[in-house]
């Protein structure tokens, strides 16, 4: 079956390689979300970060400014005031083989029309799951719209 909504992913300036698609699929137990992402960043030693954080943000745009090219993303995306990592947005972290990642999860946070015209970002370093109020996760290197099918 073809996903109810997709996000194309597209990397900043300055990580240009970076694209992909998060797929949303409707399941019984709530939403099925699959993830394929290549061109994230390959560290030069062998023990670099190769794992990177993932959010649904509350922002409908993927513009930004100097500073954060992803700016208008706003913050994560969470209904319920919940701390971090119990925002409806957060999401498992991508590892990155050779600079591609692929995941699939399965939640219960948030129903596929609630993210329609939110955005995905992905992080250029791991969520740490306690920093508040987002992970520290880093620069966000990349960002989709998540539209709906």
């Amino acid at each position: 079956n073809p996903p109810e909504a997709l996000a194309q992913i597209h990397g900043s300036e300055q990580f240009p390689d970076n694209e992909g698609t998060v797929a949303f699929y409707s399941d019984n137990e709530g939403v099925l979300v699959l993830t394929a992402v290549t061109g994230l960043p390959v560290p030069d030693e062998e023990c670099g970060n190769t794992v990177h954080g993932m959010h649904i943000h509350e922002g409908e745009s993927c513009s930004g400014n100097e500073n954060d090219p992803f700016a208008d993303a706003g913050t994560h995306y969470n209904p319920g005031d919940c701390p971090h990592p119990q925002h409806a947005g957060d999401l498992p972290p991508l590892f990155a083989s050779g600079g591609s990642a692929w995941d699939a999860v399965l939640l219960s946070r948030f129903g596929i029309d609630e993210v329609i015209g939110k955005t995905v970002i992905i992080h250029q370093k791991y969520d740490d799951f306690e920093s508040q109020p987002s992970g520290d996760s880093g620069l966000k290197i990349a960002c989709g719209v998540i539209a709906g099918l």
